[in-house]
C-alpha cells in the first residue's frame, strides 16, 4: 500500500515535527513522500491537517540558531498561514491528557503533548517518523519510513 492509500480514509491528520521538517527543508530521503502527502492535503479541502505549538517551537529552533531567516519564514508561512493546516495551543485539557499518555506509555512530554493534541482534536492519524510511537493505541500512527 502506498502513502496515498494509507491516508485516504483519514480526514483529520495530526503531524509530528519531523515530517514538517522533511517537507520544508526538502529532506533527501523523506522530501518526496512528504511532498506527496502535503500536495494531497493542499488539493483536497476534505483533509484537515494540524499540529501543535510544540512543532512550531521545534522547527524554528535550529534555523534561528543558525540565523537562517528564510527557513524560519518558510516554516512560519506554512504553519501559520496555510489554508487547511492549523496549529493548536496547549491548554489544561491537553496537559492532563498528556499526563495520562505519559503514565500509560512512558513517552516523553513533547510526544505526549503532540498525541494529546491529535486525540483531543479528533485526529484519526498521527504522521511521524518515530517507530517507537506505534505503541500508542488511541490514534493510528503512520511511520514515514515504512512507506519508502
Amino acid at each position: 500500500m502506498g502513502i496515498k492509500e494509507a491516508i485516504k480514509e483519514h480526514r483529520r491528520i495530526m503531524f509530528d515535527t519531523a515530517p514538517i521538517i522533511y517537507f520544508i527543508e526538502e529532506h533527501r530521503d523523506y522530501g518526496k513522500i512528504t511532498d506527496e502527502i502535503f500536495k494531497l492535503i493542499r488539493d483536497d479541502f476534505d483533509y484537515h491537517a494540524f499540529s501543535s505549538v510544540i512543532t512550531l517551537t521545534e522547527v524554528l529552533t535550529e534555523p534561528l540558531r543558525k540565523s537562517k531567516r528564510d527557513i524560519v519564514e518558510n516554516y512560519r508561512q506554512f504553519l501559520l498561514n496555510s489554508s487547511n493546516f492549523i496549529i493548536y495551543p496547549i491548554d489544561a485539557i491537553i496537559a492532563e491528557k498528556s499526563a495520562e499518555l505519559r503514565a500509560q506509555y512512558g513517552i516523553k512530554t513533547p510526544d505526549a503533548m503532540q498525541f494529546a493534541i491529535g486525540i483531543e482534536n479528533n485526529g484519526t492519524l498521527f504522521v511521524t517518523n518515530d517507530k517507537n510511537l506505534k505503541k500508542i493505541k488511541e490514534i493510528e500512527v503512520l511511520v514515514l519510513e515504512e512507506y519508502l
